[in-house]
């Protein structure tokens, strides 16, 4: 983290956001790390209707990180299975400059529903560390098919209860 004082911004994911957000999820490297994600993450479409309905849901907070007026990545709270979760995808041209953490520090300060969890594939250390971070404590492991590498992977699962 050498720019100490990289500003980040969050704001309301919109709409005309889902096209750069598509792209970034597009990348076989993010992909790999991020395991856990649609069956075919180059169908636009797909992923253009799954977030306009995400984005009318009252459980989902989802928020675009944007650093000097350029999207970087996005970050959101959702509820599954009666757990309240966390998500976000940085775009990988700006991995290891702090912003996965900066912006979920924001965002906890905004979705103050405690617990929450955080699940990350066993090898994906750089997420590992913004949980870690951000207070989250490794609690649990599960076991999955991680559609990005088609086999079944182990992920952690952490929580932040204060």
């Amino acid at each position: 983290m050498e720019n100490k004082k990289l500003e980040i911004k969050l704001r309301p994911t919109e709409i005309e956001d889902l096209d750069t957000l598509f792209l970034f999820q597009t990348d076989k490297e993010g992909g790999y790390l991020a395991a856990f994600m649609s069956k075919d993450p180059t169908d636009k479409t797909a992923y253009i209707d799954k977030w306009t309905k995400l984005l009318s849901n009252p459980t989902v907070n989802s928020q675009t990180i944007i650093i000097d007026k350029t999207i970087v990545g996005s970050i959101a709270k959702f509820v599954m299975d009666g757990d309240t979760e966390i998500t976000y995808w940085i775009d990988r041209k700006f991995w290891g400059q702090g912003i996965a953490t900066k912006a979920l520090n924001e965002l906890l300060t905004i979705e103050t529903i405690r617990p929450i969890f955080g699940r990350v594939a066993f090898d994906n250390f750089g997420s590992q560390k913004v949980l870690e971070k951000n207070g989250f404590v490794k609690v649990g492991t599960d076991k999955d098919f991680a559609n990005a590498r088609q086999e079944v992977i182990e992920e952690y699962i952490y929580k932040l209860t204060e």
